[in-house]
């Protein structure tokens, strides 16, 4: 591991961060949903078509089955999700954001975060991201979870955007479109 600058007080930071998460949690109280609820919301308008399943979520939120099934079932009480048919399976039960669930997210209390990182100077928020991303890897890692990301970060990804033919998928073997590249899948390896 690297040492930390003399500069940086980690206990500091610690509780910062810390802080920061509370913080966030707090604002999950909102619009008449928990925080589970809106983390839910989030993964199924960012999920790929692969894995926007209640069992993905539960994976993804590091959550049971069962809890998870309650916060859908909430969620499709208040009109905010839909379950569909996998037209590739019909055993395979899938997540969809209902118009409501769309515009809900669009007053997610979580913009006015991505508002602050967004002021951040270039250079610091390229060392913000970089740095935030190698702490969650490093927890992901260490946790045993699923790493779950997008398509230009993963392993299976084969970019043939300059022939003829769409990016692809090597896991699933299919063609994945512009909109497919940027959302969430559970079969990420890193690269």
């Amino acid at each position: 591991m690297a040492k930390a600058t003399e500069d940086v007080d980690l206990e500091q930071l610690r509780e910062q961060v810390e802080r920061l998460a509370r913080l966030i949690r707090q604002q999950g109280f909102h619009e008449g949903l928990n925080p589970a609820q809106w983390e839910a919301l989030r993964y199924v308008s960012r999920a790929n078509r692969f894995s926007n399943s209640p069992g993905a979520l539960a994976q993804y939120l590091g959550s049971t089955k069962g809890t998870v099934s309650q916060t859908i079932l909430s969620l499709e009480k208040k009109g905010l999700i839909g379950k569909v048919v996998s037209p590739a399976d019909a055993r395979v039960v899938l997540l969809a954001l209902t118009p409501k669930g769309q515009e809900l997210l669009a007053r997610d209390p979580l913009l006015s975060l991505a508002t602050e990182i967004g002021a951040l100077s270039g250079k610091t928020a390229r060392r913000f991201a970089r740095g935030v991303d190698q702490i969650l890897r490093g927890q992901i890692s260490r946790q045993k979870q699923i790493d779950f990301g997008g398509c230009k970060s993963c392993r299976h990804w084969r970019d043939r955007s300059g022939e003829d033919a769409l990016s692809r998928c090597m896991y699933f073997n299919v063609q994945m479109s512009k909109e497919d590249l940027g959302k969430l899948c559970q079969q990420h390896l890193q690269r």
